[in-house]
Formats: C-alpha cells, structure tokens, sequence
C-alpha cells in the first residue's frame, strides 16, 4: 500500500474478506474533503480487545449521531517521529494495523503522519485546527487513560473546554479490564515476552503473528530430520516472544500447514549470540528459500536449553514435535 502521497487526501481501499475499510492518508497540511465524523485517536498497536471495546463505543455514537465512525491513528510510532534512535517493540506493523482495524467495521481510518511540527500543537490546537478543521470531527471519544497535546499537559476536563469552543463533543469511553487488570499492548507485549501466548492472543482477539522472508540458515536442521525454515522478520520492530520453542500454524503460499518454531541462540551447537527464528513445518517438503511465509502463534512448549550432546537435542526434540501435535489437535485453536 502506497502512504508516500503528501500534502493531499489519498482515499485507498483494504480490502478483507468481510468488510472494506476505506483508509484516508491525510499529511498535516492537506485539505479534506471529509463528512463528520464520530472518532476515537490513538496508536492502536496490535487493535487488541480494549481498541476494539473502546471502536465499539464510536461505532454506538456514531449510529447514535447518524454519522459515519472514524479511527485516527499513525502509521510511524510518535516517539520514533521525535528520537531517531528509539527501538519500539511493537505488536503489529502499520499494515497489519490497517488490516486488524479493518476488522472492527469502523467506516473510516484515517492515518495523520506525526511530524515534529504537529507534536508542537497544543491539547487546544491540536483540536481546533487538527480534529475540527481538517477532520471535522463532530464527537470524539477518549481512551479512559489516553492524553496528548504538546506534553500531554491536559486533561480531560479541558479537552472538554477546549471542544465546545468548535461545537465538539468530547466523550471519556469506559475502560476494559481482564482478569482484574487493565488491557493495554505494553501488558500483552511483556506477556508475549514471557512465553504467555495464549493469554496474549486472548487479550488480542486473534492468534500472534509473525511474517517473514525465508534466508539462508545453517543447514543443521536437515542432517538430523528436522529441517527447517529460517525466518527474518518483515517488520524489524515487531516484539519476538520469550526464547524456546512454540506450535504454530504457518501460512504460506494460500495453504496452512501445522508447524513447530525455534526462537533462540542455539547454544548446545554455540553458533554465538545472535537470535535465530526458525520454523519446521510439518509434512511438507517444498521449497522456501527466498519466499514469504507468516507463523501463527498457538502455544509456548518449552523455553530455549542448552544439552550436553547432539543426540539429546535430537530426542528433545522428537519430545517437542509430539507435544506441538498434540497442541494443535486438541482444540488449543482461537
């Protein structure tokens, strides 16, 4: 998807396999020929089940108001806008945010580039010239814990004030909380993190992904029966869960084929430091290298080890296959 146009609309179409979500590319400084819009603004990594609680509240007052709902968000993390060096460890990319998004039947999402110079607007201006003027935002809906503005010196009490200055509602949504906790990406990225995958995907409404291109690895996998995939991740930002081994379903070329993934070091053949993703998937015996494949993560099995002998990772390894199958067929599926 081409997001590269500046200083002008560009009106794309996602299209899924249910719904289309019309994605309008609007740069600071454009003019948008928009409809009034009920919203919701925010980051949205990974569209987990609180954004998708708090899309269903704008979708209500949208319905409500008798106007079409709106997602704001941006396709570059802020922080990363304002420090080159920042490393975020992120749920999705922007693409997959888009595609994530397009499954909560929002009608609009509208990407605004986050630029130095917008990050300079205060809570007020950002309102008035932002939200009002280019957006037309009619009602806007905040996260319950959601601030911005120039930083975030606001609340929203004067989110409110500065709204009726334009005729705009401001709406605080309620929060979503599982398991006695708050829902928020930073609380599934460190269950991800921890091996907890399939608390994760709960808390995300789908199963975790990764999507790569297969490269050259080191070729030990074959000469011991399990030959396998070594996978660099598209998206160089994306959080790689806790090191060890996980079942996973692997998407490649149209098919889904059941699979088991090695995230780790490989230390009982000390081939150094460097992380290594390496997928074997099941029953299949086609070639891979230099294409593209996504594995979906189902269960964390059992984390990294170093074994004494080549022979005993071998074992383990059969021990892991029967456990991944095991897994996969008994229901363990989102």
């Amino acid at each position: 998807m081409n997001t590269k146009t500046k200083n002008k609309v560009q009106a794309l179409r996602l299209f899924t396999k249910e719904q289309i979500l019309e994605i309008i590319d609007l740069s600071y400084k454009s003019k948008a020929a928009l409809p009034e819009v009920v919203a919701t603004l925010g980051f949205f990594d990974g569209v987990h089940i609180g954004h998708r609680h708090l899309i269903e509240q704008v979708k209500a007052g949208a319905k409500q108001a008798g106007l079409p709902s709106a997602v704001i968000t941006f396709p570059v993390h802020p922080r990363k806008v304002l420090q080159a060096d920042y490393q975020p460890k992120l749920l999705c990319g922007y693409e997959e945010k888009l595609e994530q998004l397009a499954t909560t039947g929002v009608d609009y999402c509208i990407s605004l580039p986050f630029t130095p110079e917008l990050s300079m607007l205060d809570a007020e201006d950002f309102i008035v010239k932002v939200l009002h003027e280019k957006i037309r935002t009619k009602t806007l809906l905040i996260g319950y814990d959601h601030r911005f503005g120039h930083n975030r010196e606001d609340g929203f009490d004067q989110y409110v004030e500065h709204g009726k200055k334009v005729g705009m509602q401001l709406v605080q949504a309620t929060e979503m909380r599982v398991d006695n906790e708050d829902v928020s990406s930073s609380r599934i990225r460190r269950l991800l993190m921890q091996g907890e995958i399939e608390t994760a995907n709960r808390l995300l409404t789908y199963n975790y992904t990764l999507s790569g291109k297969i490269v050259e690895g080191y070729r030990v996998g074959r000469t011991i029966g399990f030959p396998t995939a070594n996978v660099k991740a598209w998206e160089k930002y994306k959080v790689v869960p806790l090191l060890g081994v996980y079942a996973v379903l692997v998407h490649f070329q149209g098919e889904i084929h059941q699979g088991m993934l090695y995230i780790g070091t490989r230390p009982t053949l000390q081939n150094g430091t460097e992380i290594s993703v390496e997928v074997n998937i099941f029953d299949f015996g086609g070639d891979l290298y230099n294409k593209s494949l996504t594995v979906e993560f189902i269960d964390f099995i059992r984390g990294d080890e170093k074994f004494d002998t080549l022979q005993q990772l071998v074992d383990q390894i059969y021990k892991d296959k029967e456990s991944v199958m095991k897994r996969l067929n008994t229901g363990l599926l989102n």
